[in-house]
């Protein structure tokens, strides 16, 4: 498969951001707030690093930076599998169905190259 760069990853995990976000103020629990935010640290973390990155580095294939990012996958299967409980505006639970196979699939492609 071919990789992704870091510019693209950026761009598909700051979608998904800004997804989880309105996601988590939209919760109607504390577990599924619980839930959201801890993806949203995740995910927060390796946008700060990817952040650092030169803008001349931004075409490299991407590469996973902390160690967080590794762990995130079951993760986002639970909330995927949680959704229709967790994301309740219909818009925000479109556009996440959406945004997350493409960074499911960055995701996985990180952990065939280790």
């Amino acid at each position: 498969m071919n990789q992704t760069s870091v510019a693209d990853t950026l761009r598909e995990y700051l979608s998904l951001l800004e997804l989880l976000d309105d996601a988590y103020w939209e919760a109607g629990t504390i577990a599924h707030k619980d839930m959201l935010y801890d993806i949203i640290s995740i995910f927060s973390q390796e946008v700060a690093e990817l952040n650092k990155l030169s803008i001349m580095d931004h075409h490299y294939p991407y590469e996973v930076i902390t160690e967080g990012i590794r762990r995130v996958i079951p993760k986002l299967e639970r909330l995927d599998d949680q959704r229709e409980d967790v994301i309740q505006r219909t818009q925000t639970l479109t556009d996440f169905r959406d945004i997350l196979s493409s960074v499911q699939g960055i995701l996985e492609a990180q952990l065939e190259t280790v």
